[in-house]
């Protein structure tokens, strides 16, 4: 698990084969992976009082990175399916 707990691994366990097939096969999936990355350190950093945001700033990032998540599984399914 990652230092703030929101790695892809962590979020998807059950999958972690699929998701690492994905990181080799996808530059769409390493894409989204990076920005879920980027997003969820944010988060983290806004969390732990390291940078200042108002709440709808955190409410719209903690949004974001739940449409990345639905993002993932959705990439997860299709390949399950595949």
């Amino acid at each position: 698990m990652s230092e703030n707990g929101h790695d892809l691994q962590a979020e998807f366990p059950e999958h972690r084969a699929i998701l690492h097939t994905l990181k080799i096969e996808s530059a769409a999936y390493r894409d989204l992976a990076a920005r879920y990355h980027a997003l969820a350190q944010e988060i983290s950093r806004i969390e732990a009082g390291i940078e200042a945001a108002s709440d709808e700033r955190l409410e719209d990032l903690k949004k974001r990175r739940l449409q990345l998540l639905d993002n993932v599984s959705s990439m997860i399914m299709e390949r399950k399916a595949a």
